[in-house]
């Protein structure tokens, strides 16, 4: 595993990260990983609601963020896109595409809708969730059993993530 995160901007004031990885797993075995919510709670977020295409979800992340979200695209196996807190002025965007590259998998997540101020955060918080998706690949338990809350993530996402904040605070936005 060797997680890619970028960041770029889109207008003067907001911008998107990019992640990407390659697992180890065919491309069915990534999407339920993904998209179903006991496989979600093991690496990223616990979701509840109406999990179809035009359903709003609510979604608690292993970083503590909080929130709705519309699921706009379902294309198993290959391709999912969330509104999250839409309506709002908040509103943003969450993307996933999924390809076969022969017995693995690569995963690419975009969040779009940034201000561009948080962008290395919302960088080094995505590298986090991607890393998370792995261990949870090979263990298949949940990898923060410690639990989380909107108060208070992951105590282990919350450490690595503040050890590779530094590294995309450092890091040019294209």
């Amino acid at each position: 595993m060797t997680t890619i995160a970028t960041m770029r901007m889109l207008d003067e004031t907001a911008g998107a990260v990019r992640v990407e990885d390659l697992y180890d797993t065919d491309i069915r075995d990534l999407w339920q990983a993904c998209t179903t919510p006991e496989r979600l709670a093991r690496w990223i977020a616990r979701v509840d609601g109406d999990l179809r295409p035009g359903g709003t979800i609510q979604v608690a992340f292993t970083s503590s963020w909080t929130g709705p979200a519309r699921i706009e695209v379902c294309d198993a196996p290959c391709h999912l896109l969330l509104t999250t807190e839409p309506d709002t002025d908040d509103e943003g965007e969450i993307e996933a595409w999924l390809t076969e590259e022969g017995s693995k998998t690569r995963l690419v997540v975009e969040e779009r809708g940034l201000s561009m101020r948080h962008l290395p955060f919302h960088a080094a918080g995505w590298r986090v969730h991607l890393e998370d998706l792995g261990r949870s690949l090979e263990v298949e338990v949940p990898v923060h059993p410690e639990g989380w809350s909107s108060e208070a993530g992951a105590p282990g996402w919350r450490e690595r993530w503040e050890a590779l904040t530094p590294v995309y605070q450092q890091m040019e936005i294209g």
